[in-house]
Protein backbone atom coordinates (compact mmCIF):
# COMPACT_ATOMS: atom_id res chain seq x y z
CA UNK A 1 0.00 0.00 0.00
CA UNK A 2 1.32 3.44 -0.85
CA UNK A 3 1.93 5.77 2.06
CA UNK A 4 0.51 9.25 2.31
CA UNK A 5 2.73 12.26 1.77
CA UNK A 6 2.68 15.36 3.96
CA UNK A 7 3.92 18.87 3.15
CA UNK A 8 7.36 19.67 4.51
CA UNK A 9 5.94 22.57 6.56
CA UNK A 10 3.69 20.13 8.43
CA UNK A 11 6.63 17.78 8.98
CA UNK A 12 8.75 20.61 10.39
CA UNK A 13 5.95 21.53 12.79
CA UNK A 14 5.36 17.93 13.90
CA UNK A 15 8.90 16.50 14.03
CA UNK A 16 9.88 15.70 17.59
CA UNK A 17 6.51 16.88 18.92
CA UNK A 18 3.83 14.67 17.38
CA UNK A 19 5.93 12.56 15.05
CA UNK A 20 9.15 10.53 15.01
CA UNK A 21 11.35 11.79 12.16
CA UNK A 22 13.07 8.90 10.39
CA UNK A 23 15.83 9.78 7.92
CA UNK A 24 16.38 6.95 5.41
CA UNK A 25 19.36 8.46 3.57
CA UNK A 26 22.80 6.88 3.70
CA UNK A 27 25.38 7.77 6.37
CA UNK A 28 27.40 10.01 4.03
CA UNK A 29 24.34 12.11 3.19
CA UNK A 30 23.45 12.34 6.89
CA UNK A 31 26.99 13.47 7.71
CA UNK A 32 26.68 16.37 5.25
CA UNK A 33 23.40 17.71 6.66
CA UNK A 34 20.61 16.39 8.88
CA UNK A 35 17.70 17.48 11.01
CA UNK A 36 18.72 17.40 14.71
CA UNK A 37 15.46 15.69 15.74
CA UNK A 38 15.83 12.92 13.13
CA UNK A 39 16.93 9.32 13.61
CA UNK A 40 19.02 7.69 10.90
CA UNK A 41 18.13 4.26 9.59
CA UNK A 42 19.23 4.05 5.95
CA UNK A 43 16.66 2.52 3.60
CA UNK A 44 19.23 -0.20 2.84
CA UNK A 45 19.06 -1.24 6.53
CA UNK A 46 15.38 -0.65 7.28
CA UNK A 47 14.29 -4.29 7.05
CA UNK A 48 16.96 -5.39 9.54
CA UNK A 49 16.40 -2.43 11.89
CA UNK A 50 12.62 -1.99 11.72
CA UNK A 51 12.35 -2.88 15.41
CA UNK A 52 14.05 0.44 16.24
CA UNK A 53 11.09 2.36 14.78
CA UNK A 54 8.47 3.14 17.43
CA UNK A 55 5.01 1.73 16.82
CA UNK A 56 3.27 4.00 19.33
CA UNK A 57 3.65 7.29 17.46
CA UNK A 58 3.40 8.57 13.88
CA UNK A 59 6.56 8.16 11.81
CA UNK A 60 7.56 10.96 9.44
CA UNK A 61 9.97 9.57 6.85
CA UNK A 62 12.43 11.83 5.06
CA UNK A 63 15.21 11.32 2.49
CA UNK A 64 16.98 13.64 0.05
CA UNK A 65 14.08 14.50 -2.28
CA UNK A 66 11.19 12.15 -1.48
CA UNK A 67 11.62 8.94 -3.50
CA UNK A 68 13.27 6.75 -0.87
CA UNK A 69 11.08 8.14 1.90
CA UNK A 70 7.95 7.15 -0.06
CA UNK A 71 9.32 3.61 -0.48
CA UNK A 72 10.24 3.39 3.22
CA UNK A 73 6.94 4.88 4.44
CA UNK A 74 4.98 2.46 2.24
CA UNK A 75 6.97 -0.49 3.66
CA UNK A 76 6.28 0.75 7.20
CA UNK A 77 2.55 1.14 6.47
CA UNK A 78 2.53 -2.41 5.11
CA UNK A 79 4.16 -3.54 8.38
CA UNK A 80 1.44 -1.86 10.44
CA UNK A 81 3.09 1.47 11.26
CA UNK A 82 1.45 4.90 11.07
CA UNK A 83 3.94 6.36 8.58
CA UNK A 84 3.96 9.18 6.04
CA UNK A 85 6.55 10.47 3.60
CA UNK A 86 7.80 14.06 3.82
CA UNK A 87 7.25 15.74 0.44
CA UNK A 88 10.45 17.07 -1.09
CA UNK A 89 12.78 15.53 1.49
CA UNK A 90 15.74 17.36 3.00
CA UNK A 91 15.92 19.64 -0.04
CA UNK A 92 12.46 21.00 0.82
CA UNK A 93 13.19 20.87 4.59
CA UNK A 94 16.12 23.24 4.17
CA UNK A 95 14.27 25.48 1.69
CA UNK A 96 11.35 25.79 4.13
CA UNK A 97 13.64 26.83 6.99
CA UNK A 98 13.76 23.55 8.90
CA UNK A 99 16.56 23.35 11.48
CA UNK A 100 19.62 21.43 10.25
CA UNK A 101 23.07 20.42 11.44
CA UNK A 102 25.84 20.49 8.85
CA UNK A 103 29.06 18.56 8.54
CA UNK A 104 30.44 15.87 10.77
CA UNK A 105 27.27 15.22 12.75
CA UNK A 106 26.80 11.85 14.36
CA UNK A 107 23.67 9.80 14.04
CA UNK A 108 21.00 10.71 16.58
CA UNK A 109 20.44 7.02 17.25
CA UNK A 110 24.11 6.20 17.79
Amino acid sequence: MAAAEIPVEEAIARAGESGWLLDVREQGEWDEVNAPVAYLIPLSQLNERIGEVPQDEPVLVICHSGYRSMRAASALVDAGYDAVSVAGGMVAWQSAGGVVREGGSTSADA
